[in-house]
Order: structure tokens, then sequence, then C-alpha cells
């Protein structure tokens, strides 16, 4: 039986992957941060899957890792661990980089120490790419990131290339474009709307406020994107890699396709705009070119932006009309 490691379990990705990774017959550790209050919603229809184990650990705290990989020995790796909020990372740079820069470090060299022969896998982003050089962007687009999240994640990247280089370690970044889902946080605007719509369809609420409409992201859908993953850790050989659907679209059109899927109709009815929602620089234009994915990994998504937006409404709809407020 294999067995795999993953940091972040407890988030939309993390949660996904142990699913895949359970189904394909894996013995699966998730690393979870003590915390007065633990959120295990995502992984609440595996939590007491006999394969599943969960480790108390922090990717601030070198020892719990070192120590756990010590003691589990994993074939392969997952870090999906991070301060993940763009937004947030304005406000809090400090752990941002803590955690999502320091973090893969960390673990890289817990690995070294204890598994050397565990394959890696490092979430790299998108957002590395910020003010973009190219379009669209591929595995050799320069990355010039414009949030103190995409500068972490450049970091993330370029130290995982390093530990790779050094010590002939098997690690790989797949360098994800936005991938959303039902299990995506609030905070994230693609919920953010779809939450709101399904709201204002109930009654709960009468308007969304949002910053800027005209951004533009290249979206998938999570669950196609963690097999991504998991393919990059099959290979004979690691290399980086682009997953992307090869399209953008803007808030704007998220905006438009979840009014029509709640059957609100024209969106400019519900929207306001807030300037606090604007990002201090902003990323206008991103979209990734999978070729080498699919022609590598022989990986290609399932679930095109219309139904993606349409699935993360009709999930919301069907939440909120459970819920009392």
């Amino acid at each position: 039986m294999k067995k795999a490691f993953i940091t972040g379990i407890t988030g939309q990705d993390g949660s996904y992957l142990a699913e895949l990774l359970l189904e394909k017959g894996y013995k699966v550790y998730g690393l979870t941060r003590r915390t007065s209050t633990q959120n295990f919603d995502r992984i609440k229809d595996i939590i007491h899957h006999e394969n599943l184990e969960l480790i108390s650990g922090d990717l601030i705290d070198q020892h719990s890792l070192t120590f756990a990989l010590q003691d589990i020995q994993p074939d392969e790796i997952y870090n999906l661990a991070a301060q993940s909020f763009v937004k947030a990372s304005w406000e809090q740079p400090v752990l941002t980089g803590e955690f999502t820069a320091m973090g893969v470090t960390r673990v890289l060299e817990a690995m070294r120490l204890a598994c050397p022969k565990a394959k890696f896998y490092q979430a790299s982003s998108s957002e590395m790419f910020g003010k973009v050089r190219e379009v669209p962007q591929n595995e050799n687009t320069p990355f010039y990131p414009r949030s103190p999240y995409g500068v972490a994640k450049v970091y993330g990247h370029w130290i995982t290339v390093n530990y790779r280089e050094s010590y002939d370690m098997f690690a790989v970044s797949g360098i994800l474009f936005n991938h959303e889902s039902p299990r995506r946080g609030l905070e994230f605007v693609t919920r953010k709307i779809s939450n709101a719509v399904a709201r204002i369809k109930l009654g709960k609420q009468d308007f969304i406020e949002l910053g800027n409409l005209d951004a533009k992201r290249d979206w998938g859908y999570a669950k196609d994107y963690v097999e991504a993953m998991w393919l990059m850790l099959q290979q004979d050989k690691a290399d980086d890699y682009v997953v992307a659907t090869g399209e953008t679209h803007s808030v704007r059109e998220f905006l438009e396709i979840a009014c029509k899927a709640a059957g609100l109709g024209n969106y400019e009815k519900y929207y306001k705009h807030n300037k606090k929602y604007d990002r201090p620089a902003e990323v206008d234009l991103l979209i990734g070119t999978p070729e080498k994915a699919q022609k590598e990994l022989g990986w290609k998504p399932t679930v095109n932006f219309e139904q993606l937006v349409t699935l993360m409404v009709e999930k919301d709809l069907e939440v909120e009309s459970k819920s009392a407020s």
C-alpha cells in the first residue's frame, strides 16, 4: 500500500486530493495544525476512513515535520498548505512569507533528512506570473509577482527546483492556475459570488459588493487539478508543469453566469462596487497553456467554465436553502 503525506488536507485541494488517493488505495496521512477550533468540514465524508490518519504539526515547526516524515516514511509528499488568500497577504505579509515561502523549505528539509527517496509535490501558483511578461503563460514564462502571496510562491517554486538540482530529489512544482469548487472558501471571489447569488435568490440578501469586475483569470475545477498533481508524481522524471484550461474569463462573466444559473436575470441589479475589494496591485490577465501537461501527463480538464460556475451556484443554493439565515 502506497503512503502519501498531505499538508493542507483540510483545504479545498487537500480534501479532493485525499479522496482521490483513498480511491486509489493509498494510506493517507494529513497534517493538521492544532488550534482551539478545528474545521474538518471539507473532509467530513472521509474523516473516519480506515486508511486516513491525521497528524498534528505545523509548517512553521521544523521538528514536527521531520518527526512526522521520519515516522511515516511516505512514498509521496504533497505540500498544499499555505496562507492562500491573496488579499490577506498584504495585511499579513510576514505570516504569508513564513507559511507560503519558508514553509516549503521546512518540508523539503524534513524530506531530505527523513525520507529523501520520496516524491515531492509543491503547489505553485499562476499568481507568480503577476504582471505577465507574455500571453499565454507557460513553464518558461518569467515571473513578475504582484502581491506578497505571489512573491512567497515564487520563493517556494525556486527552492523546490533548488532541492531537486542540489540533492537529486524527486521534487516537482505544479503551476496551477485558478481552480474553484463548492469547497472554495467564502473569502475568494468565485465562492463569494456563487454564495451571494444563492442568498439573493432565496431572499437572504439584496446585493453583492465586489471589486474589479474586469480582472481576467483562467478558471478550472479543483477536482480536475488534483488529478494533475497525482500524475506529476507518477512520472519517471521530476519536472514542472502548468495546469490550466487555456481559456480566460472575467469576474464580470463569472457574475453574469452565476446570476443566470440562479435564475436572477441581469447581474447589474444586484452588483455594487466596493473599493475595499480592489487590490493595491492588480493582476489583470492570467491565462495558461496546458500543452506540456496534456502531452506528458495525459491530463485535460473535464469541466468547462460555465459548468463550473453552475455547479458552485447549485451547491450554494442547496446549502443556503437548508440554513436558517
